[in-house]
């Protein structure tokens, strides 16, 4: 009996320690950092931390300020309550909060490899399966071309621009180095691989090396956003299948700053990994970085076309790349720590990097790009062919979309072609409807369907849809046994909620808006269905509905940029020849092979040409000549072969001089005749110099020897008749000299810019002048990775 009274005791100690244990795990960590919201500048900053012994660890954006105070425990289960109620005493301080840990992963697969090494990138240029185009963006010349200093680095852990991982046995920190590799390796140095954009540089910030909060997340997401255009984030929340988590006040005002001043207004652009948690059947619509607007949302499928196992389906994803699958299939290839090289690089970590070297391409190729014209280019350039998934279904504008994949896999040479020609849109309007007028029971499900006007005649209608929000407020014993869907009044289905087995948590949710971009382009006028689903109902469960408001999107009127309809489809009913994998490799005649299709014409920026090919489908040796087509030289807009002097037509800042486009820094400009027509003076501001190796037009060559003769015999009259005046007044016997203008003289000549100074000053100013062209001539892609480097 005593034995079974001290089993028993054990027991029950082992039951509170481990009860306790959880508890600890669940409870928020406070540490020894305040975020402080101060009006009165740096100053009044180090006033107020001095005084009330603090150290200000600097400005982060706006009013807010990063403070510590090394008094106060670096962690604790409680909060600080006499350091925070001095803070807020302070009449400069509007808002403070002490800093919790958040926890935060990253989105990488820690498994060991068991496929075999391998050298090629499969998914970057593949000829036997799909791939995601990207050779043919870097025929045209677009590689992500452009500089990024230290400027686009920072270590937020250790506070220094030194982004360094720390160095341990197991190369915990590796992380970040994987993702960057991914995007900007460099080409034809011999070492691993190359990058998505090789010849973009790039920046890293250290900040999941310590303790993750608020302010270190809102510091990471808002460096330097006029330097930075795209930031790739492959870490998130948990993806344990039960937490309900997103960016906190600071975090969501850096989106915010992001989007709507980044890049001096054009917005900064945030590519996020959709998450790893398909396993523990989580919902990427529970994580409140990949479920925002502002963010482009990307998922992974396998090098055969299959959904990871690691995957989550959510309405949010909007594309997807490929990475690693299950055992036996092929992973990234990247940089790793060390100085080394990597085959296993896993999860949605690995696509999202993927992500952003493709956008960082589009970039180059228009960088007037907004941060929603790169969303837009993703939907309409994205490919759902060969990727296979039980929930494809076409939605109210006839685009294919899925939970697992969004619009498809990405494709560079599209999204490539479509940016060159792409015009910035309108504003982006937001429509707000409140749904619901009183608290309705879930019960097993409620159905509830109400119209809306897209606020029809107001400033903020909304004539075209881009994201939908439905922030709910609901209660329920369980959360995680319920499924969300929204209806469209064209009938495209999202699901915001897949059921979560093991979220059991009766908190419900609280203002939370779930996020569906299945209905892009649809007109969002007419009726909207929430159905809310008790899918493992056991007559136990309650819940209830209080809160329904739905959010919508998007732009005014249509815009004018090309459709899914406008550019090229390619069909493969006009196939002649299909691979082992069925994608087609040859057309028919008449038609030419793009995008893995067949189409009668080629797009902009590509000309239908022959291109070599395997046809024997079993070796690389047995060439022929297909009809394809081919793209552009960069120079070209248009073109009718692949050659620089091929061009029909030129992009902006371009002249077409002789079939070749000619930028418009080789362009003389005249100045207009008095009384001249603008439209002659316009046509004469399009004389360009030759060509090298073309001769020129003698009709251009006379007029301008002419009139060179004829200053020379001006100006000989001139001096001739002031020489002879000069001697006639007896200058010439007093030894008379000519006063010349000082070189510190101001000389003016009408038609002629003044210059004042000396001739090292004029020199300066040309190159100054030259400097200034060649900058604005760039298309700059700066990308820098959320994790180490």
């Amino acid at each position: 009996m005593d034995a079974r009274v001290a089993l028993l005791h054990s027991w029950t100690v082992l039951v509170l320690l481990t009860a306790e244990l959880k508890w600890i795990d669940a409870a928020e960590v406070y540490t020894n950092t305040w975020a402080v919201q101060i009006v009165g500048g740096p100053e009044e900053a180090d006033r107020i931390a001095w005084e009330h012994g603090f150290i200000n660890l600097g400005n982060v954006f706006g009013d807010y300020y990063h403070f510590r105070h090394h008094a106060v425990e670096k962690r604790a289960l409680f909060g600080h309550r006499g350091m925070h109620i001095r803070l807020q005493r302070e009449p400069q301080v509007l808002w403070t909060e002490q800093q919790v840990v958040r926890k935060r992963k990253k989105r990488d697969v820690y498994e060991d490899p068991t496929d075999p090494d391998f050298l090629k990138q499969w998914y970057l240029s593949n000829p036997t399966h799909q791939d995601m185009n990207t050779k043919v963006a870097w025929a045209q010349g677009y590689t992500g071309r452009g500089v990024v200093d230290p400027d686009a680095s920072y270590d937020v852990n250790d506070g220094d621009a030194d982004p360094q991982p720390r160095y341990t046995q197991r190369n915990e920190n590796r992380h970040g180095t994987r993702c960057a590799g991914e995007v900007a390796a460099a080409a034809n140095n011999g070492v691993c691989g190359v990058g998505v954009a090789y010849n973009a540089q790039i920046g890293g910030v250290r900040m999941l090396d310590g303790e993750v909060t608020d302010m270190v997340e809102a510091h990471s997401l808002s460096l330097n956003p006029q330097h930075i255009h795209i930031y790739s984030a492959s870490w998130g929340p948990e993806d344990d299948g039960k937490s309900l988590d997103g960016p906190a006040k600071l975090a969501k005002e850096a989106f915010f700053q992001g989007i709507t001043k980044g890049r001096s207004g054009l917005g900064s652009i945030f590519v996020w990994a959709s998450g790893n948690g398909g396993r523990e059947q989580d919902s990427c619509n529970c994580d409140g970085y990949t479920n925002s607007i502002y963010t482009l949302s990307i998922s992974s499928t396998t090098q055969s076309g299959n959904v990871p196992w690691y995957s989550e389906p959510c309405s949010s994803t909007l594309a997807s790349t490929f990475s690693s699958g299950n055992p036996g299939e092929k992973q990234i290839v990247t940089t790793d720590l060390r100085q080394k090289c990597t085959d296993s690089h896993t999860g949605t970590s690995a696509s999202a990097p993927l992500a952003a070297g493709i956008i960082a391409l589009a970039l180059e190729a228009n960088m007037n790009l907004t941060w929603r014209d790169m969303q837009h280019l993703v939907v309409r350039t994205s490919r759902p062919g060969h990727l296979s998934a039980g929930d494809w279904k076409t939605n109210g504008v006839g685009r294919r979309v899925s939970h697992s994949y969004g619009y498809g896999l990405l494709d560079a040479g599209a999204m490539v072609a479509l940016a060159l020609n792409w015009t910035t849109l309108g504003p982006q309007h937001q429509c707000i409807h409140t749904m619901l007028a009183e608290p309705r029971d879930i019960g097993n499900k409620l159905v509830f369907s109400k119209s809306v006007d897209a606020c029809w005649g107001r400033p903020e209608h909304v004539g075209s849809v881009e994201h939908v929000q439905a922030r709910l407020t609901l209660s329920h014993n369980q959360r995680g046994k319920l499924a969300v869907h929204l209806l469209s009044p064209l009938g495209t289905r999202s699901t915001l909620l897949f059921p979560r087995p093991n979220d059991f948590s009766s908190e419900g949710f609280n203002d939370w808006a779930f996020m569906t971009t299945h209905s892009w382009d649809e007109d969002p006028q007419g009726e909207w269905t929430l159905e809310v689903e008790n899918v493992a109902a056991d007559g136990r469960d309650y819940g209830v509905l209080n809160q329904f408001t739905l959010i919508l999107w998007g732009t005014g009127p249509s815009a004018v940029n090309p459709s899914s309809a406008d550019f090229p489809r390619p069909s493969n009913n006009s196939c002649k020849t299909f691979d082992a994998q069925q994608i087609c490799i040859e057309c028919s005649p008449g038609f030419s092979l793009f995008l893995q299709g067949c189409v009668k014409l080629c797009p902009p920026g590509f000309t239908s040409g022959p291109q070599l090919l395997n046809l024997s489908l079993e070796n690389w040796v047995d060439l022929s000549s297909i009809q394809a087509c081919l793209p552009c030289n960069a120079a070209c807009h248009t073109c009718s072969g692949p050659g620089p002097a091929d061009c029909l037509s030129c992009p902006p800042h371009s002249h077409l001089v002789l079939a070749s486009c000619l930028h418009q820094n080789q362009v003389q400009r005249k100045s207009p005749l008095p009384g001249e027509p603008q439209a002659a003076v316009d046509d004469n501001s399009r004389e360009s110099e030759e060509p090298p190796g073309l001769a020129a037009a003698p009709s251009t060559r006379l007029p301008a020897v002419v009139a060179v003769l004829s200053c020379a015999f001006i100006l000989a009259a001139f001096v001739g008749v002031f020489l002879l005046l000069q001697m006639r007044t007896g200058g010439a016997s007093l030894g008379w000299r000519t006063k010349l203008p000082s070189r510190k003289t101001r000389i003016c000549y009408k038609g002629i810019p003044t210059v004042w100074g000396d001739e090292d000053t004029v020199a300066y100013e040309s190159e100054s002048d030259s400097e200034e062209v060649d900058v604005h001539g760039e298309r700059s892609a700066f990308i820098k990775t959320q994790s180490s480097i």
